[in-house]
């Protein structure tokens, strides 16, 4: 089996855009995995786990509007939650299943944290990577030093060095997924110049430094009561020890795991954490 390319029109305040998501697996099987990306990232950063988990579910993994090959959006300010969970609400139905199994890093665990928390939801198990509902300042702060702006590069080998740079926090890749998150993560401009794959636009509600503030969701988390496994990085500057440990504690009182070695996230590409994940959905 492998990947296919597919898309449906999202429907914003401004109009309707285009989703385009990338789909491993039996497209007959009901046993639905959802991987949804941080902030500044795409569908692609799954294939590895994609590719090797596709023998028990159909994979799922978009491109959140304004990043990958998904549509950029006509109105900066509509890029935020409503929309995005509006989306991934449109994903399932097209998808044409009942529950989900969610993995999502960040941003993607965000979503899956208050899609889970709402009644009715479609949400069988929640794997929230290195995210949870109190996020400090001071984290939001460092992601607004780099989301959102547009940097050129004279080359592919250019812009892999940045990702290198930004995203030491990922840890021990190999030269073959680094290459692997720039071939996916840029755009190649008439001039032969490479930029980043996503809307500078993504980056606007972390533009005013002055207004950032603590994110404070625990009355979310509290709502919600689904299988939950929260993963942290053990140096993650996002999901603090203190919170995590609560997170195991109150609302669906999260089973969680800690990975030594690794920041702000850890990346779900290599083999022992992508068996992690397997056993986890299995049990």
């Amino acid at each position: 089996m492998s990947m296919v390319e597919r898309s449906f029109m999202g429907l914003g305040p401004h109009g309707f855009h285009r989703v385009v998501y990338y789909e491993w697996g039996d497209p007959a099987n009901d046993r639905v995995l959802m991987c949804v990306h941080g902030m500044a990232r795409n569908g692609r950063d799954f294939d590895f786990l994609a590719e090797a988990l596709q023998d028990e579910w159909r994979v799922v993994c978009p491109d959140v509007p304004g990043r990958g090959k998904s549509d950029r959006l006509a109105v900066g300010t509509d890029y935020g939650y409503p929309l995005y969970l509006a989306d991934m609400a449109a994903l399932i139905a097209r998808l044409d299943v009942e529950q989900v199994d969610w993995v999502g890093t960040s941003m993607g665990g965000l979503m899956g944290i208050m899609l889970a928390a709402q009644p009715n939801n479609p949400v069988r198990k929640l794997l929230a990577n290195d995210v949870g509902p109190y996020i400090p300042k001071a984290a939001l702060e460092r992601i607004a030093g780099y989301v959102g702006t547009d940097p050129r590069f004279p080359d592919l080998a250019a812009l892999e060095a940045y990702y290198r740079e930004i995203y030491v926090p990922f840890g021990d890749l190999t030269d073959a997924q680094w290459a692997h998150l720039a071939e996916h993560g840029h755009r190649k401009m008439d001039d032969g110049t490479v930029r980043l794959h996503y809307d500078p636009a993504i980056g606007d509600p972390l533009r005013d430094l002055d207004a950032l503030e603590d994110i404070d969701l625990w009355p979310v988390w509290d709502a919600v009561h689904r299988p939950t496994l929260v993963l942290r990085g053990a140096d993650s500057d996002v999901l603090d020890a203190e919170t995590a440990v609560q997170m195991s504690q109150r609302g669906p009182k999260a089973e969680l795991i800690q990975l030594d070695g690794y920041g702000h996230a850890p990346p779900l590409m290599n083999a022992e954490q992508i068996e992690l994940v397997r056993n986890w959905l299995r049990s």
